[in-house]
């Protein structure tokens, strides 16, 4: 009686854990799990870029790649045949020499073009060996896209024939931006680039347990903007922005893989 209960004791949390495991990310599965997976109909790798990079004294550098692992599996669930691969938290973020754009401020990292597109593209190709029939391509930052686009038309185009479609989705990051610019303006939000609202909303909506936010930093003026690497109002994010901001994105990358797999096939 004493060993049952002791093997219930040990059992139930497990198998409770368990249930609470949506098994989406494949760095959370093993390999067989991963191939039968595939087999039974998860045929399309979400290879999710985010970025680390300077997003002003208010907020964390890891703000996209907290984000595109939140939506990645989101996407993946609603698509229902897709597994997302390990988010990728390096982008082009600034020339590493003449230190430009983001690369001004300590802690940001940026690929040279090269080298982001080397390994997209082998990353991208790990998922083929792997057994998938789709490649989705996205990412959260908007340094690097064109070579987003380039890489996914290079394998497209080297793979179709074989069965293997490779799609870029850009709507996740222009039809979203795009989306949240008119609906800041109908709330009279001045214009939005970086680390302000739309950026800012975005983490607020998933930061909770994490303190990914710098409350007390929030309040720029327009002159100290630029100098703290900032473009737009983080004083207008609410957590409530930044769940519709987020739905825009899975809703724009779902319908766009899903129109680009059935135009593929």
């Amino acid at each position: 009686m004493h060993r049952l209960l002791l093997l219930l004791a040990l059992t139930v949390p497990y198998n409770f854990a368990r249930a609470q495991v949506t098994p989406l990310y494949i760095e959370g599965l093993t390999w067989p799990e991963i191939r039968q997976a595939i087999a039974s109909g998860k045929t399309t790798a979400i290879l999710y870029i985010g970025s680390t990079e300077q997003n002003g004294p208010h907020m964390v550098t890891g703000k996209h790649n907290f984000v595109a692992r939140y939506l990645a599996g989101l996407i993946a669930a609603k698509l229902g045949n897709a597994l997302v691969y390990p988010i990728l938290p390096f982008a082009i973020t600034g020339d590493l020499v003449q230190k430009t754009g983001h690369m001004r401020f300590p802690g940001s990292v940026s690929l040279t073009p090269q080298t982001y597109a080397g390994v997209v593209h082998d990353v991208a190709v790990s998922a083929i060996d792997a057994g998938f029939k789709y490649v989705a391509i996205m990412g959260d930052h908007g340094g690097g896209q064109n070579v987003l686009a380039t890489v996914a038309k290079q394998l497209d185009a080297a793979w179709k024939k074989k069965g293997v479609r490779v799609l870029y989705v850009p709507d996740l990051y222009f039809k979203e931006k795009q989306q949240a610019a008119a609906l800041e303006a109908a709330h009279g939000i001045t214009r939005d680039v970086h680390a302000g609202t739309d950026d800012t909303s975005e983490l607020m909506a998933i930061d909770t347990p994490h303190g990914w936010i710098r409350y007390d930093q929030l309040a720029l003026s327009a002159a100290q903007q630029g100098a703290v690497g900032v473009d737009g109002d983080p004083t207008k994010a609410t957590p409530a922005l930044g769940r519709i901001f987020l739905g825009y994105k899975v809703d724009d990358a779902v319908a766009q893989i899903r129109a680009l797999e059935a135009a593929a096939r």
